[in-house]
């Protein structure tokens, strides 16, 4: 028998001159069919196709060439009479009920915009939900919560100075969760962290009301030229270590009709495994699960024009169908991949397995998690924390000393969509979940959060600026840091979600970005700003290469060249020399309950400026004063930055 190459090759459908080739990885199946249909809402196919062994199997592949099919002929896959969406097809149709979706045939083209390839050191990133960002009427966008509604705030992203965006999960995804708020009504998973396909682009945020279409992808294109124009990259959070289909009684989508054995992994008693926490892991290093991540990413990162990803629990990808840590996993061939290594690679190196935080395989950026804990303690005033602050603001080379990124390994971040947002985080002891609907016990309780005297709201006009200090605080370190800064939307303008940190099913109020909290957050605002621009203006906060002791930096505490790193001490400085310029900083933290004064080095044939002080509200514009004392009084819980000139 003849066979062409391709039409077992390139799985899904692939439109040809005279018609669209079909193919599908199945195994241990009794019958197969292609069915076609002439609307999303039909259940009785139009024509049914019958595959057989003998013409249409290869190995595990089966492949049917079908003349005269359009471009929008909408089809799906039945397996042992149950019928499936095609894992590999570009969009689904916009039903409620996923069991009632169909695949759509596409055209595979490619898009117009550049990589503009923004180097790792000058990556300042904003990590954003596409549809909460304008979901809120004071968003004042035309299509609230769509790809277009995010082009509008452009604008916004570049007066911050922003020039990476981190959208979270825009694969198509069940949004089921089976938690009731407390009017019993089923409440929605709005991160998008369950999908159900890696390659079909989700409608939730098309501003298109045809159902049968996929305008989402034009609209999506449309929108990452528009940040590329604006010198923005885009990464995608992307989830490849489960599914939606869940474990055992799960729902059956796909991959489970396939042949579940191949695509998530068993244990010897053929339990499903979970390291996700959603029921199943998907068996990233089989050959036929990690052939699809490949040609998903090629197809983010070719097709659509992404810069890069964020890989969800990315240790999944590192385990074996043993759950075992493999020693040439995909993490590895990611990274020695001709193509994809020149993406933006980032690991959330955890999973319910363990804490891989350093142990990715080298070239690989890394969320770094002992980051957030360091600064968060330090600041809320937690003990024996400078030592580890000096380790995390510069570099954090105890966790990546293996790895070629140098700094740029860690992707420095305090808060992230998975917690406490910044307001929240100096504004509430606890955690207030109540809406969730498991009554409290989801989310994490460790949160090295303080309310600074009141839980969440309060009108204590002192509270309120305490907490704008702290917050000024943290951002200030944030931005000075080696390594990669990133920003969780609307931490900038005080966004609040009430004291909720597991709002992943919340599309309220809770979540939406406030637009209008701006105008309060105004100093907030023009802080964060000007640390960026000032980040951005200077190389020795974003080195390549380890910073030379003595000559670019120098320890301090109250006296000069002592810093304290006792176990009760809570404030540390030091000054930092960039040799571009000819510029010295001096940057003093103080997170003890009373000031405390530090003397101030001596500069040759120049003098010190102050540039902020987090206690002066004034200074948010790093206007340039001059201060001519020989030391500087730091108030309690605040931070300065000094400038030679």
């Amino acid at each position: 028998m003849y066979y062409n190459f391709n039409q077992y090759i390139n799985l899904g459908a692939n439109l040809e001159k005279d018609g669209c080739n079909f193919a599908i990885y199945v195994k241990n199946i009794s019958t197969l069919s292609l069915n076609f249909f002439n609307s999303s809402e039909d259940t009785i196919p139009y024509k049914k196709y019958i595959l057989n062994s003998s013409d249409h199997k290869l190995g595990d592949i089966w492949s049917i060439f079908l003349k005269d099919i359009k471009e929008g002929t909408l089809y799906n896959w039945e397996i042992n009479g149950i019928s499936i969406l095609d894992p590999y097809a570009l969009s689904y149709t916009d039903n409620d009920i996923i069991e009632n979706k169909k695949s759509i045939v596409l055209a595979r083209i490619g898009t117009e915009t550049k990589h503009i390839l923004v180097p790792k050191k000058d990556m300042m990133i904003y990590e954003a939900h596409i549809g909460l960002f304008t979901k809120s009427p004071s968003s004042n966008t035309l299509n609230r919560a769509t790809y277009s509604a995010f082009e509008e705030k452009i604008p916004y992203l570049k007066e911050l100075g922003i020039n990476v965006v981190e959208f979270l999960p825009i694969f198509e995804w069940d949004d089921y969760t089976g938690n009731l708020d407390r009017e019993s009504f089923f409440l929605k998973n709005v991160w998008g962290y369950n999908p159900i396909n890696f390659f079909a682009l989700t409608k939730k945020y098309s501003s298109s009301n045809d159902k049968n279409s996929a305008d989402e992808i034009k609209e999506f294109k449309k929108l990452l030229s528009f940040l590329h124009k604006n010198g923005i990259e885009v990464i995608l959070d992307v989830v490849y270590n489960h599914t939606a289909e869940g474990g055992s009684g799960g729902k059956v989508y796909n991959f489970k009709a396939m042949d579940e054995n191949t695509f998530y992994t068993k244990s010897k008693n053929n339990i499903f495994v979970n390291f996700s926490g959603c029921g199943n892991t998907l068996n990233c290093n089989h050959k036929v699960v990690k052939d699809m991540i490949i040609q998903s990413l090629l197809y983010w990162y070719l097709e659509t024009g992404v810069d890069g990803f964020r890989f969800d629990l990315a240790p999944v990808l590192g385990r074996d169908s043993n759950s075992q840590w493999a020693n040439h996993s995909l993490l590895h061939e990611l990274i020695e991949h001709p193509i994809l290594s020149h993406a933006k690679l980032i690991a959330e190196s955890w999973d319910l397995g363990g804490y891989f935080v350093g142990a990715m395989p080298s070239g690989w950026s890394e969320w770094n998690g002992a980051y957030r804990d360091t600064v968060r303690q330090f600041i809320r005033g937690d003990f024996n924390q400078v030592p580890e602050l000096i380790k995390r603001i510069f570099g954090s080379v105890d966790i990546f000393h293996a790895n070629k990124n140098g700094y740029q390994s860690s992707i420095n971040f305090i808060c992230c969509h998975d917690g406490f947002t910044m307001w929240d985080l100096v504004s509430y002891n606890l955690k207030h979940n109540l809406l969730n609907g498991e009554n409290n016990q989801d989310g994490e309780n460790n949160n090295h959060s303080y309310n600074h005297g009141e839980e969440g709201l309060t009108h204590n006009a002192q509270i309120i600026s305490l907490r704008k200090q702290q917050i000024k605080n943290m951002l200030l370190i944030l931005y000075i840091s080696q390594g990669i800064p990133m920003l969780l939307m609307g931490d900038e303008m005080g966004r609040t979600q009430l004291g909720n940190n597991n709002a992943y099913c919340q599309d309220n109020a809770t979540t939406w970005v406030d637009w209008d909290r701006k105008k309060e957050f105004e100093d907030v605002f023009l802080f964060t700003k000007n640390m960026i621009k000032l980040r951005k203006s200077y190389s020795i906060f974003k080195k390549e290469i380890p910073l030379i002791e003595d000559e670019e930096v120098i320890l301090h505490g109250i006296k000069l060249y002592q810093p304290d790193l006792s176990y009760h001490s809570l404030s540390i400085a030091f000054q930092l020399k960039d040799i571009e310029t000819d510029t010295d900083f001096y940057i003093a933290f103080n997170s003890y309950s009373e000031q405390l004064c530090f003397e101030l080095p001596k500069l040759e044939n120049k003098s010190w400026y102050l540039l902020t002080d987090t206690s002066k509200v004034d200074s948010c514009s790093f206007e340039e004063i001059k201060w001519s004392d020989s030391s500087y009084c730091v108030l309690s819980k605040s931070s300065v930055i000094l400038i030679s000139k």
